[in-house]
């Protein structure tokens, strides 16, 4: 048996296909209209522009007035010059912190200090980061000069007691390192002002010597294992920013309102069922983010518009990460997810320094793309 075949003349073809071709070049052409005509266009215009700022360290106040983004070419390029300046006050301060009080140290080659570190005792300054270095020398004492110590991102699991000789000290940041625990030693660190252990995520408690850091006005615990807020804490007089979100806080003490110089409280990502009412005596707190899944109380009074706190609520994720990984490369996902978290967070509440007001809560969303 033969098959039937359909013959089209060559025209019908061609005339078929034009006309096709006709339709939906208009449909472009009204769908392009439409969206020029709506308010997603702007939106998104608005979002690029407003991304862009943020990226190059932009204020908010520069392009944000009322509520409405200018996106206005006159003020971009002013503002583009702006940064143009800013970058290079930034360029100059940087090559002065470059200077022979200065030691820098940064790449995964570098697995402990070298030799002739030791005999730079006049260095007022280490800035170290992203090394594989896990030990932190004992002739640290020497560095009887040193200001500021900062090494975050290594692979750093315990400080000296040495440390502790370093009377000068005023900022110490041993983020997103391999910490368990803190010497007691520390709290001989008299002149101490800033005190950043996050990102450890071992960490469960911080020694009672502590105490003894009443110059301490930010402290920084979070993405650690605190099962309560540590007593050294509430004795840190002069405490200004208190972080210890993301720990394992079932509820917070009873004499929280000791910190009465407290001005940013960050509680979130913990299982807090209820805030006490001490919270209330804080007079000079003006930020307050917890996470609200599991609140059943607080005080009325926190939420209240007319005082100057700002309270926030954040809904946590649910979605949940269930992969299966082996030991070392489950903790660097772990100190990485943390540590994009954090920068995150902290951008959010520098725009929420910014506003007027802020939400009564907001849900924290996750997005993840596959190209």
């Amino acid at each position: 048996m033969g098959h039937k075949v359909v013959v089209f003349d060559i025209s019908v073809v061609r005339a078929l296909w034009e006309t096709r071709v006709k339709k939906h070049k208009a449909w472009q052409k009204k769908e392009a209209e439409r969206l020029e005509k709506s308010a997603l266009e702007k939106i998104k215009e608005e979002w690029n522009f407003v991304a862009e700022c943020r990226r190059k360290g932009i204020p908010q106040a520069e392009y944000c007035k009322n509520g409405f983004v200018d996106t206005s070419v006159r003020l971009l390029e002013r503002i583009e010059r702006r940064s143009l300046a800013a970058q290079s006050a930034l360029s100059k301060e940087r090559d002065k912190r470059s200077s022979e009080f200065v030691f820098e140290l940064s790449g995964d080659h570098w697995k402990e200090f070298p030799d002739s570190l030791k005999e730079q005792t006049h260095l007022k300054e280490w800035h170290v980061s992203n090394t594989l270095i896990q030990i932190i020398p004992k002739y640290i004492e020497l560095f009887q000069a040193m200001r500021i110590l900062d090494l975050p991102k290594n692979q750093i699991s315990r400080l000296p007691a040495e440390i502790g000789c370093l009377k000068n000290l005023k900022e110490l940041n041993v983020s997103f390192n391999r910490l368990k625990s803190i010497p007691p030693e520390l709290g001989d660190c008299e002149n101490l002002e800033k005190l950043d252990c996050s990102g450890n995520l071992e960490l469960t408690e911080l020694p009672f010597e502590l105490s003894n850091l009443k110059q301490v006005s930010f402290v920084d615990i979070s993405a650690n294992k605190f099962a309560s807020v540590p007593i050294c804490v509430l004795r840190m007089s002069n405490l200004q920013w208190l972080d210890i979100s993301n720990n394992n806080l079932n509820d917070l003490p009873q004499d929280i309102d000791r910190l009465e110089g407290l001005q940013t409280f960050l509680l979130y990502k913990n299982k807090l069922t209820y805030l006490p009412y001490a919270l209330l005596n804080l007079k000079k707190l003006t930020l307050l983010v917890v996470s609200g899944d599991h609140l059943v109380e607080l005080p009325t009074a926190l939420c209240d518009s007319s005082t100057p706190l700002k309270f926030v609520s954040l809904m946590d994720n649910p979605l949940e990460n269930t992969q299966c990984q082996d030991g070392d490369e489950t903790m660097e996902s772990e100190r990485d997810r943390q540590h994009f978290d954090k920068e995150f967070m902290k951008a959010y509440i520098e725009d929420l320094k910014e506003r007027e007001s802020v939400p009564s809560y907001t849900t924290k969303v996750s997005f993840s793309l596959q190209l």
